[in-house]
Order: structure tokens, then sequence, then C-alpha cells
């Protein structure tokens, strides 16, 4: 079943966006420009090119001997203020379709969030591209910062049926080589895997350069453990059945899931990864916004 476009772009959820944009201008501004910085930062930048000047440069920054010659105003552009190359790297395996008793499944959350981020950054003129997986990765979009590029994404991700395996670190590995120049690797998924090889797949794009971030998003449901009684549950890719007493593993589950979670916050921070994890009942604007937030501190 194709997905329509216009679930992700109904007037609440643009609401939502532009609310965000609204609310967190200096943020993402702080967000995505620090992602800009020199790595030589404190030293002499290397010029680039000229751009035209816009309300809030510095007049000092006016190249006035090229003001001199046109009679326009432009200002020096330094390689620490040049684009960042963004890429949403999404996971549509069958984990990632469920849902207990929220309105949006994993994977239907996943893309509210790289909606909003491929729009801010359009919206700052960087580059933003795309790419899926399950267990292998089988579709990409190459990255543009032009305005219909949120259209592209979002068209492509509601043509992506939720199937198949999880393959995560086998997928990372591919993303890795697919990327020519360091860039802002965003990643949407369960981590429903074995971690080991999930964290090496990160350490090894991180050790390329890349600025990674991984959202780790999970159902409410797996987060909290609602359920009462005598339960059947179906692991979604192998699809085995197990029927458990909810009332009497609730307290060792809710307690996997804690250090599942700090195991990756704890390697990634070691790796200088950003691990933001989110569950579906959270308002996904307000989550982003308090990601952003916390970045933001940093820079």
């Amino acid at each position: 079943m194709v997905r329509p476009v216009e679930q992700y772009l109904k007037p609440e959820v643009v609401r939502q966006i532009a609310r965000l944009d609204l609310r967190a201008q200096f943020i993402v501004r702080g967000f995505l420009q620090g992602l800009h910085a020199s790595p030589y930062q404190g030293f002499s930048v290397e010029f680039s090119e000229h751009r035209k000047y816009t309300t809030g440069d510095e007049p000092k920054d006016i190249d006035w001997l090229v003001y001199a010659k046109t009679d326009k105003y432009y200002v020096k552009k330094f390689e620490a203020e040049t684009n960042i190359t963004g890429y949403l790297v999404m996971d549509t395996s069958r984990s990632m379709a469920y849902t207990y008793r929220q309105t949006l499944t994993k994977l239907d959350y996943s893309i509210s969030l790289a909606a909003a981020l491929c729009w801010l950054m359009v919206h700052q003129q960087d580059p933003c591209g795309l790419m899926v997986f399950d267990d292998r990765l089988h579709a990409s979009l190459p990255a543009r910062s032009k305005r219909s590029q949120i259209g592209h994404v979002l068209s492509l991700l509601a043509k992506t049926k939720s199937s198949g395996r999880t393959d995560i670190a086998k997928s990372l590995g591919q993303v890795a080589a697919m990327l020519r120049h360091r860039s802002l690797v965003m990643i949407f998924s369960d981590l429903l895997g074995d971690p080991e090889p999930i964290r090496q797949s990160l350490l090894r794009l991180r050790h390329r350069g890349h600025d990674v971030i991984v959202f780790h998003v999970l159902d409410e449901a797996e987060e909290k453990f609602p359920f009462e009684g005598m339960v059947e549950f179906t692991e979604p890719e192998e699809e085995q059945r197990l029927v458990i007493d909810a009332d009497a593993v609730r307290k060792s589950y809710i307690e996997s899931i804690r250090i599942f979670r700090d195991d990756y916050r704890k390697s990634c921070s070691h790796a200088g990864i950003d691990y933001v994890p989110f569950d579906t009942s959270m308002q996904f604007d307000r989550a982003l916004m308090g990601y952003l937030t916390s970045r933001r501190t940093r820079f």
C-alpha cells in the first residue's frame, strides 16, 4: 500500500514544522552553523568566494573593492560558511511498521522527524538527500537544496513499503561507501538488531569524518510496556510467536530497555556521535526542539 504524501504534508504537520521553525530559528541557525564551522576554527580561514550582502551580514565584511567595480554590495564567503550536506538515512524494515496504540508507526514518526529536518536544512540552503534501507540500501536521492526537495523526499518515502528484515550494520556500510565528502548523516531506526556490528558501523562513519546523529525511535509500548495479563507477541521480522505473562516480566523488560538505550548512549557519546532517543508518544516538533536546543549549547 502506497501512503499518500499528504499524510506528511497535511496542514497540522505543516503548522508543526512552521512553528518549530519560528520558535527555534536562532537555535537551528546555530545548530547548522556549528556544523559548518571550519576544522581550523580559531585560525585564519580560507577565502572561498563572494556572495551578495544580505540583512544581518556585518558591514565590515563588505568587499569595498568589488563595490567600487560593480556598485553592488558583496561580502567574502569563507570556507567556514560553506554548506554542509545532510543525508536522511531511513530504516524501513518490517519492525518499523509497529504501533500499539499510537496514531503513528515508528516509520511514520521517523518520516515526520525527517521531513522537519529536511525542511529546516533546505530553508538554510543546505543540501539534503535521502537513503532508504532494510537489509540493504535499496533507494536513494542525491542531496539538493532546492525548495522542491522536501516533496521529492516525502514522495519516495511515501512509496516505500515497510518490509523485510533489518541489517543495519551492512546498510550503514553501504552508506559510508557512497559518501565521498564529509556529510551530516541522520539515521532513523529502532536499532533492533545485534548491537555490536551496529556500533562498529556507526564508528566507521564517524571515523571517516562524518557528523552522525542517531535518532533511536521506539514505539511508546516498546518503551513503557503497558500490557497486562497473558499476551501473545509476534516478532515482526522472523514472525515468531510468544505468549508471556506481561505482569511477571514487566520490571525486567523495562530494565532491559533502559540498558539497551544506555549502552547506545554511552558508546555514541564516546565516539562523538549524537544519540537521540524518542518514543512515538512524544509530540515530534517538541521532541526535535528539545534536541536542537541541547545541541545548540555545545556550539
